[in-house]
């Protein structure tokens, strides 16, 4: 991105066009993401019913949750980008609210607080984060000059501190470190200065033996030090670990077949459905299957980086970006989870694992994409 397209400062995008009627009427939706997305959900309903054991009240469950995640994709699709600008802060103060009331009225599973239940309805409004934090923090530095000043750093550190906090206590270091990493695609990509990375880095380094004795729990301890060595708690905290690799590379070039996977089949394997749904496809379709996978993530997320490239204000810059690369976030870390590359640290495989609050907040965020994408289109 060329020293002119950050030292400029851009207002509303898009105000005349989106001002109009018409842009309600015509469908925004984008169908080389929308078919991406689709298939990646067939695939997750296709391993997801062998890991859950044949279960079809979970399948139906998915599929509901699909489905009313592709209504929500497809309604933010159509909100227009000055809307989403103008009203950015809206879910970043209903999201501390929730955040809020989950450690008030919060519903625990595991020895963690992370839920919250409004009748039949149970969800984690930690989720909604993820999407809040970079949209306000998108509209914050697309109506500024860029490079961001040095308060304009120190105001977006803030922003994303109250809630990483929020989350912190729960607790959920892997949701926290989904919406860190929000924040800092956004400074990342507002062109955040290097002096202010090494610092950041820095500070990292020299608080990290004070965040092992007085943040972290014992569980997340262990977690990292079974990283280390799996093997020196085999029945205990290395099990998953173990369990996950053996089922990895039981599954060789091609796979065992489906419903063949002796470790998710015989329950060998924790949480197949959910976090180690990606070893129960391993073992089962094998490594080419795998990369098969892979690809299909990463057409997603490169016809998001495209969309971001192409986008005609800074504000749908940042915000496509940022989803962009977050949800490579989402796939990165666990896949390196389950392979034994980085700590257990409850991190779903997008539209594959089962979980509803994800399926729906992974939807609204590629709503949000097309509807950057139709600005796009508009400005032609």
């Amino acid at each position: 991105m060329s020293k002119p397209d950050f030292d400029r400062h851009l207002r509303e995008p898009g105000a005349a066009v989106y001002g109009r009627r018409s842009h309600w009427l015509i469908p925004h939706v984008d169908p080389v993401l929308t078919l991406l997305l689709v298939i990646l959900m067939a695939a997750g309903l296709l391993v997801l019913y062998s890991a859950s054991g044949r279960d079809m009240g979970q399948i139906q469950r998915q599929m509901l949750f699909m489905g009313v995640g592709l209504a929500a994709m497809s309604f933010a699709a159509q909100i227009p980008p000055r809307i989403l600008l103008r009203w950015s802060w809206l879910p970043y103060v209903l999201g501390i609210l929730l955040l809020v009331g989950v450690d008030l009225f919060g519903s625990g599973a595991k020895g963690a607080q992370r839920w919250l239940a409004i009748g039949p309805v149970r969800f984690q409004p930690s989720e909604l984060l993820k999407i809040a934090v970079p949209l306000v923090l998108s509209a914050y530095f697309g109506s500024r000059l860029l490079p961001p000043r040095f308060k304009d750093v120190c105001l977006a550190v803030a922003v994303l501190l109250v809630p990483l906090l929020l989350v912190a206590i729960q607790p959920d270091l892997g949701t926290a470190i989904l919406i860190g990493a929000g924040g800092a695609f956004v400074l990342f990509l507002a062109g955040i200065g290097i002096r202010y990375l090494a610092v950041a880095l820095l500070g990292v380094l020299a608080g990290a033996p004070a965040m092992w004795l007085f943040a972290l729990h014992d569980y997340q301890k262990n977690r990292i030090l079974t990283l280390l060595d799996p093997q020196q708690d085999k029945l205990g905290t290395g099990w998953n670990i173990i369990q996950s690799t053996t089922a990895i590379g039981s599954g060789g070039l091609t796979g065992k077949g489906w419903f063949q996977g002796t470790q998710s089949q015989l329950d060998f394997l924790p949480e197949s459905h959910t976090d180690f749904i990606i070893a129960v496809l391993s073992e089962e379709f094998g490594f080419l299957a795998v990369l098969a996978l892979l690809a299909l993530y990463m057409l997603i997320v490169f016809r998001g980086l495209a969309i971001s490239l192409a986008a005609p204000s800074m504000f749908g810059r940042l915000l496509a970006g940022t989803i962009s690369l977050t949800f490579f976030l989402y796939v990165f870390v666990n896949i390196g989870m389950v392979a034994g590359l980085l700590p257990v640290v409850g991190v779903p495989l997008p539209m594959i694992s089962y979980g509803g609050t994800s399926v729906v907040t992974l939807s609204i965020g590629f709503g949000i994409l097309m509807a950057v994408r139709s600005e796009i289109d508009t400005r032609g």
